[in-house]
């Protein structure tokens, strides 16, 4: 499934280490579902596990999603 960058959710962030990839339409981040998981490192919740479609206030796009199309 694809989630929008714009979204600003932990699937595109930097800091979070679920699984994803870059989808081949610029602005969109492919995870397998919106409820898969991965822990943050080194933002506000590090350490904790938290779901591709949750959001904080630090959010920084993932380098990978910048150079994308």
């Amino acid at each position: 499934m694809r989630q929008a960058v714009e979204l600003r959710r932990c699937a595109s962030c930097e800091r979070w280490s679920g699984p994803r990839q870059p989808a081949e339409a610029r602005g969109f981040v492919e995870i397998i579902g919106e409820t898969v998981s991965g822990l943050c490192r080194g933002g506000p919740w590090d350490g904790s596990e938290r779901r591709a479609r949750s959001a904080c206030g630090r959010w920084v796009v993932w380098p990978l999603l910048a150079q994308s199309g």
